[in-house]
């Protein structure tokens, strides 16, 4: 895929500005699980699920383009659209209005895609797609109340600073204007009491508490109220699920789906993690939900034929997570760990998951293998598809030049599925020569298979 000289100043910039971040002010890419370096997509581990307010050098990120860099001295904000007064606010316009904080959960809508089979093409998240931040900035709703929405209002559109790469569809994205009237809807300049970090969306991000993170845009820099839906790409051909149950397997046209909005209740088991020692064992995580909290979390050790109740640790918060933890006195041998949540609407995580083809929502009550033995198990190495010595023709210039093969090497498709990707990849601009596309078909097919 080619890039343009200015795109590819512009990584580089962003590059350089994150060598010179302190670890404080962005994910540490060494402890994290790295699906991406570029752009880049940092998956939190299982550990960090015994934060309460995960800290930002362990927060997960997600990135459809190489970030941007912002000069917050020559930035602003245009809200325009069908308003009777289009504005344009400076940072400090924006800190004259009240202050709000709050604490949220902002979860990946792909978070858990790499569970789900037959496997989804997508970054394929495990767990970690998610954190429990503290938030601070002004209420969306005040900075419309400045522009004076006229009756017709329907959608709020976000665009940010973010360039896409080749011919990608720039990243635009629309909420409701009742969402975006909501007292908890924010425009956030602070992450975990500090200026919200590059990573995150630096200078202003949307704060769609309850939704997916497709809805959180980063980099904002553009509102246009709208009174119409959205046609961009983001909304009417990506991050939609199904109305309906459908087959495993089965393609469903973009129409018959509707955009991913709510999160679904959710726990996850942070520890232990594989083995315990005998004796008393603690079984700890974390669980979150929607715009309605966490009310219980359940723990099985049989996996699922029983269950008894967690206690919930810390405060409980509108849209933050619950840490939890269950105390426990196994005797030696090999146990299915389970947890499951349930909030105050009364939904509960299933303990099937329901398939959908863009992989968006996994929730399922998860089980987790442990064995209680005085002696650690061996460690089991798992081979992975290391450097290739030799590439297809044309396949390194159409593919590296917007990303290299961790993309790729997680995946796991069938030949079907890369034919697919191969189509989408040359529609937003990677340059494949007819006579080179068989091979790399195959090369894809056969070395990240499912």
């Amino acid at each position: 895929m080619t890039i343009s000289r200015r795109r590819l100043f512009a990584g580089a910039a962003a590059a350089a500005l994150s060598s010179i971040l302190g670890a404080a002010d962005r994910a540490d890419p060494s402890r994290m699980i790295v699906r991406s370096p570029r752009p880049e997509d940092l998956e939190m581990p299982l550990d960090g699920f015994t934060d309460w307010i995960t800290p930002i050098d362990r927060f997960f990120v997600r990135c459809h383009t190489y970030t941007p860099t912002v000069n917050l001295s020559g930035w602003s904000l245009k809200v325009d659209g069908v308003v009777e007064h289009p504005i344009t606010l400076t940072m400090d316009d924006l800190k004259k209005l009240p202050r709000v904080e709050l604490v949220g959960v902002l979860e990946c809508a792909g978070n858990g895609r790499s569970f789900y089979q037959p496997r989804v093409p997508g970054t394929q998240w495990a767990f970690g797609s998610v954190g429990n931040a503290r938030w601070a900035g002004v209420r969306l709703r005040d900075v419309l109340k400045k522009t004076g929405l006229k009756s017709s209002a329907q959608q709020i559109l976000f665009d940010g600073a973010d360039v896409p790469i080749g011919k990608m569809p720039d990243f635009q994205r629309t909420i409701p204007t009742a969402k975006a009237l909501h007292p908890d809807t924010l425009l956030a300049y602070e992450m975990n009491g500090q200026s919200l970090p590059v990573q995150h969306g630096f200078p202003l991000r949307v704060i769609a508490p309850g939704w997916a993170g497709a809805s959180w845009v980063k980099w904002l820099q553009h509102i246009e109220v709208l009174d119409h839906e959205f046609e961009g790409f983001w909304m009417k051909s990506a991050y939609r699920h199904p109305t309906r149950p459908v087959p495993p397997g089965t393609a469903v046209d973009a129409s018959e789906m509707v955009p991913v909005t709510d999160l679904n209740v959710k726990s996850v088991i942070a520890t232990p993690a594989g083995w315990a020692k005998p004796g008393p064992v603690r079984v700890r995580g974390a669980a979150w939900s929607n715009t309605s909290p966490v009310s219980k979390v359940d723990v099985s050790t049989d996996g699922g034929q029983s269950w008894k109740q967690a206690k919930l640790i810390g405060r409980q918060t509108q849209y933050g997570w619950r840490i939890w933890q269950y105390d426990w006195k196994p005797a030696e041998g090999s146990y299915t760990l389970m947890s499951r949540a349930t909030n105050m609407a009364g939904r509960t995580q299933p303990l099937s998951q329901e398939w959908n083809p863009p992989g968006y929502l996994w929730n399922v009550a998860q089980p987790v293998a442990l064995t209680i033995s005085a002696q650690a198990p061996s460690s089991a190495v798992t081979e992975s598809a290391g450097p290739q010595a030799s590439y297809p023709d044309g396949y390194q210039a159409a593919c590296f030049g917007c990303h290299d093969e961790h993309l790729m090497q997680q995946q796991r498709l069938t030949g079907a599925q890369w034919d697919r990707e191969i189509n989408k990849m040359t529609g937003w601009g990677a340059q494949i020569k007819p006579q080179d596309r068989d091979a790399i078909l195959n090369y894809l097919s056969n070395r990240f298979k499912q």
